[in-house]
């Protein structure tokens, strides 16, 4: 009976190992189906464009006058005439104001009188020198008399001429500060002349930059105050020396506005252009994914999505140069990558791949 039990076992045995296997293959095909079966995911895509790029470094400064200079009184006196008001052109030179000189103008008449006197008198000790009849000492004493007197009348009358306020610097009268009838002191402020022509921006600039900007490079500015217009200016001096404080070095921009649109005080964001990439490729730079210090984009092909890496240059105006990883003609997923991985299926939905990458991008801003 035994005999005839072993078989019978053996072969209940193998057909429950045929069960199993026909299982786990009706399993393994299931899971393929499905897998098979996952939706696609939904993206838009584009091409690489080509065009120029350039590298810009950009700042903000504020709009400061190249000259400015207070005009002060420079003797005192009752302040009697104005010949300027706030707003007025005025050329280096031009006479302001003027000051009640009645006291200076007397002192000068003195002092003038004294010199003729005294001129007479140094002429008749050169003729009784040339006699032999005075002493060497008491020549040379009336001679540095005579040159005392002279340097005196020197100063009143260049003491007189400050009555006549004058300005210091070709500009605009940006501010008075006093009236007629005012009895000022010296040195008493009386206007501001202001140049605006040129106006200069200075931008403290990260020491890395420093070998990219050189004088003679072209700036944009851009005024908060007047939207949507652009003033041309270029670099007139680069500091030689790096600030250890902050790391950062100074660059002078001259912008010359004969429209008189710009005022000193302004606040501008600058652009400089430091290079340029002619015909480079480029992409949107909403379709990298920047991950741990590396760059990718995911390329569609066949309706599966591959991850790439790519190496970027400049970047400007929401597009970025490729260097490397992406050729002419290839398509790139610029909407719905984050929501994929290495050889998911994609569908591609509302993307036109004739239309350049940057004309999508700016669709998609």
């Amino acid at each position: 009976m035994a005999r005839a039990i072993w078989p019978a076992a053996a072969l209940l045995s193998l057909a429950l190992a045929a069960c199993s296997g026909e299982k786990a293959e009706k399993s393994a095909d299931d899971e393929d189906a499905t897998k098979d079966e996952a939706p696609a995911i939904p993206v838009e895509v584009a091409q690489p464009s080509r065009g120029d790029i350039y590298a810009t470094y950009t700042g903000t400064a504020p709009i400061e006058a190249y000259q400015d200079a207070q005009v002060i009184a420079k003797v005192g006196g009752e302040l009697t005439e104005i010949f300027v008001e706030e707003g007025e052109d005025v050329n280096e030179g031009k006479v302001l104001a003027r000051l009640d000189g009645d006291r200076l103008r007397l002192e000068l008449a003195r002092i003038e009188a004294d010199l003729q006197k005294l001129r007479r008198d140094y002429q008749r000790n050169v003729d009784l020198r040339d006699k032999s009849l005075i002493s060497e000492g008491d020549f040379e004493k009336i001679q540095f008399e005579l040159e005392a007197l002279e340097a005196a009348y020197k100063l009143a009358a260049l003491e007189l001429s400050y009555t006549e306020i004058k300005a210091p610097i070709d500009g605009v009268i940006s501010e008075r500060f006093v009236k007629v009838g005012n009895t000022l002191e010296a040195n008493t402020p009386l206007f501001q002349v202001t140049s605006l022509e040129p106006l200069v921006s200075y931008l403290h600039v990260p020491e890395r930059e420093y070998r990219r900007l050189e004088p003679g490079q072209t700036a944009d500015i851009e005024i908060d105050a007047l939207p949507g217009e652009v003033f041309t200016g270029d670099i007139a001096r680069v500091s030689p020396v790096v600030d250890p404080d902050t790391g950062t070095f100074k660059i002078t921009i001259e912008v010359s506005d004969p429209s008189r649109r710009l005022k000193p005080g302004m606040f501008g964001r600058i652009r400089i252009v430091h290079d340029k990439h002619e015909n480079a490729l480029q992409i949107p730079r909403n379709a990298i994914i920047e991950d741990s210090g590396s760059s990718t984009v995911f390329v569609v092909e066949d309706g599966t999505a591959s991850r790439r890496s790519i190496r970027t240059g400049y970047s400007e105006n929401g597009m970025v140069e490729i260097l490397d990883g992406l050729v002419d003609g290839e398509t790139f997923v610029i909407v719905g990558q984050t929501g994929l991985k290495d050889g998911s299926r994609v569908s591609v939905i509302d993307s036109d791949t004739s239309q350049p990458a940057n004309a999508q991008a700016a669709a998609v801003e």
